[in-house]
């Protein structure tokens, strides 16, 4: 049974338990079926000549560049050049289709596709900044060379662009998009995730006093703070779906975004 500490609640954060795509390069094969699991698709006539990406910057300026141009810069914020070719491959395919959905569907910013933080929609740096921040030409042209492998690639399923969310660390296993959005993908399901031990935020621990939990949750709870905690029920993926503190019943969600917990993978 999981336990909460009686002075103090520990939250073992379990990496970033959002829904998302475990991506490989063999995903471009298109020999599964689309009922079973998203599959990539071949390029089309929009993709191949180069749409253009409004970017938001972090300055709140608006740019505009073309698609592959945007990825390059996409896949260096977002992954380490020295990961092997296939996987610089693979997050190309993931952070087009993201883009690409944006851009059909206006992004979520009204006057751009996209933003450049992680944290809303994918991270990105310019080439230019890449490079004075102590980049190498032999990074820049080994995600040159991923974007380009991959062109035009995309996501799909039934036909129709995925959600194409995706994280670092899975902290072990992904979850169901129904337990994070409250909306059913079915492409977006729980599945293990395994060989995730060394990754950075694998686990974090965050502690807080009891007076700093009640102040967090704006109550004032009464006994020992090992008797707050009760009645925990877990998603499919293992995070916290509910818990009741305190004779009240809180989502696992909820309590991740309050408190800043990296998932609800918490205990």
């Amino acid at each position: 049974m999981r336990t909460l500490a009686k002075d103090i609640l520990t939250a073992a954060v379990m990496g970033l338990v959002v829904p998302g795509i475990v991506l490989s390069i063999a995903a471009r094969q298109t020999d599964t079926p689309p009922e079973t699991t998203a599959q990539t698709v071949q390029p089309t006539v929009q993709e191949t000549v180069r749409l253009p990406v409004l970017v938001r910057q972090e300055d709140g300026t608006v740019s505009q560049t073309d698609m592959d141009g945007y990825l390059v810069g996409v896949v260096l914020a977002e992954m380490p050049v020295s990961f092997e070719s296939e996987a610089l491959e693979a997050q190309s395919v993931v952070a087009r289709t993201y883009a690409r959905k944006a851009w059909e569907t206006g992004g979520k910013h009204g006057d751009c596709s996209v933003c450049t933080s992680s944290a809303c929609c994918q991270g990105y740096i310019s080439q230019e900044d890449y490079l004075s921040q102590g980049g190498t030409e032999e990074g820049l042209k080994k995600v040159r060379a991923a974007v380009a492998a991959t062109s035009g690639w995309v996501l799909t399923y039934e036909g129709e662009l995925i959600e194409a969310t995706y994280f670092s660390c899975s902290g072990g296993s992904t979850e169901d998009a129904a337990a994070v959005w409250g909306t059913e993908f079915p492409y977006l399901q729980a599945v293990a995730s395994p060989g995730e031990e060394k990754a950075a935020h694998y686990t974090d621990t965050v502690r807080f006093s009891a007076d700093a939990f009640q102040d967090a949750l704006g109550v004032t709870l009464s006994g020992s703070p090992g008797s707050w905690f009760r009645d925990v029920t877990y998603t499919d993926g293992g995070g916290v779906d509910t818990i009741t503190i305190g004779g009240t019943t809180y989502k696992g969600t909820f309590l991740r975004s309050l408190l800043g917990l990296r998932s609800t993978a918490f205990s």
